[in-house]
């Protein structure tokens, strides 16, 4: 059967006045029809390779001898998974609002309409958007394209309803010098069913003083939306005059833009993690509250507790874990455990209080195995607890990424022995510094004068 099965899909089609899936056949006098799929291997099953035309012509036969063919839609999915890929196509028509059910829809999707070229290309890498309906060449307006977005790794982000991450953006005003930003991109989608980008710039921070299309912030809404990103409960933003949409509201942790998502479009699942909900906590979670879940169950099935709550941003459910908590806990672990010594080299109290706070120590006279002497960066990992080393070319690509903290005890030794830079007292000396050391020591300056003399001599 695999060989049968393989590089083919199956055809399935649904009547657009409910949410029953089929599996499409033709009946007598080739006209379209729909069964209930039990086998891969039923004769009537309309199927096709996927690299031929079998396709393109069905559909042009199709809508020549259907008096109304948009009343159906079309789906394909692989022969191999035919049952598995109907089942999960089926429930997401249960919600199809749900953004997780309408990726599966538009995925799977075929448009009649469409070429089969466009066809191959939209779904090429699963996208849930087709690449050939996005208005490319407007991103230029932000000095952007789509190999800027791809090389970034973005363009799966992007054409799955999800925003970019952070990119560069130039925004041009005529008469004015071009002004350098950071943000983020979205797709938003036109009444003819193409997209255009719509643009996230990042803001000094969440816009929270004035009202957000009607809708005020108190002071405890403030601290909400400051503390866990989310406002926590439904209310009603006045978008078009007049009209007032219930909406709950995230921020963005990016941008620091205001986010809001329809609360009618808010689907909860029965479980979450391996937990059933009971009927009040998927009411809560409807409307923008924090439930707190214990014992489920993370994907490398370790258990672990959580407030769970809808993120605006996100578009779906994230997890909130007691941040305060966990850094005192850390903390408290790292003032018992930071170690003494560290491969074979003791480590003063300055060097240990800077790995208490976090911060990435430098350690020199340190031997490989074959006794040759290297130098390199320590940290302690908060999660845990565990001794961090680095070397120096990797710290300062860490540093430079924001992924580490300086250790500002010794920042002029760091910056004379690792990155080469020099002060007027050490500017001449050739031997490395010692922990802690900001001045050159005695013998360091006899020979820095001796070699300022020389040098006078010469000249």
């Amino acid at each position: 059967m695999e060989q049968n099965v393989k590089d083919t899909d199956v055809l399935l089609v649904k009547d657009k006045s409910n949410s029953e899936l089929y599996a499409a056949t033709l009946k007598k006098g080739e006209k379209i029809a729909g069964i209930k799929p039990d086998n891969v291997e039923n004769p009537d099953l309309i199927r096709f390779d996927r690299t031929g035309n079998a396709l393109e012509n069905f559909f042009q036969n199709f809508k020549q001898q259907i008096k109304n063919p948009m009343q159906f839609e079309f789906f394909k999915v692989p022969a191999e998974k035919f049952m598995e890929a109907f089942n999960t196509l089926q429930k997401a028509f249960q919600n199809p609002d749900t953004p997780e059910n309408k990726k599966t829809i538009d995925r799977h999707r075929v448009n009649p309409d469409e070429p089969k070229q466009s066809q191959a290309q939209s779904t090429e890498k699963n996208y849930a958007i087709n690449p050939l309906k996005v208005f490319w060449d407007k991103f230029k307006n932000y000095g952007v394209t789509r190999e800027t977005i791809e090389k970034t790794d973005n363009l799966d982000k992007l054409l799955n309803y999800e925003k970019t991450g952070l990119l560069t953006l130039t925004i041009k005003i005529e008469g004015a010098p071009a002004i350098y930003t950071d943000g983020r991109f979205s797709l938003r989608k036109q009444d003819d069913g193409n997209f255009t980008p719509a643009a996230h710039l990042i803001r000094h921070k969440p816009e929270l003083e004035r009202p957000y299309f009607g809708v005020r912030f108190t002071e405890e809404d403030k601290q909400k939306l400051l503390k866990t990103g989310n406002l926590g409960c439904v209310v009603e933003a006045e978008f078009q005059k007049g009209i007032k949409t219930p909406v709950v509201l995230s921020i963005d942790r990016l941008t620091n833009e205001i986010v809001p998502f329809r609360a009618d479009q808010i689907r909860v699942n029965d479980t979450i993690k391996g937990v059933q909900l009971n009927e009040q906590q998927k009411v809560d979670l409807s409307v923008g509250k924090a439930v707190f879940l214990e014992n489920m169950t993370s994907k490398q099935g370790k258990p672990f507790s959580a407030n769970v709550q809808f993120n605006a941003d996100k578009r779906g459910f994230e997890f909130l874990f007691d941040n305060e908590k966990k850094q005192s806990q850390q903390q408290n672990n790292s003032q018992k455990d930071v170690q003494k010594t560290f491969r074979g080299r003791e480590l003063t109290n300055d060097q240990r209080d800077s790995l208490r706070e976090g911060a990435s120590v430098y350690v020199d006279g340190l031997k490989d195995k074959q006794g040759k002497p290297y130098i390199g960066y320590i940290n302690i990992d908060k999660e845990t607890g565990k001794t961090n080393f680095m070397f120096p070319y990797e710290y300062k690509k860490a540093l430079a990424e924001g992924k580490v903290i300086p250790d500002s005890r010794h920042q002029t030794q760091v910056e004379v022995n690792s990155n080469g830079k020099t002060n007027e007292a050490t500017k001449n000396m050739k031997e490395p510094m010692k922990q802690g050391q900001t001045q050159p020591t005695e013998k360091q300056a006899e020979k820095q004068e001796v070699k300022k003399a020389k040098v006078m001599k010469m000249s």
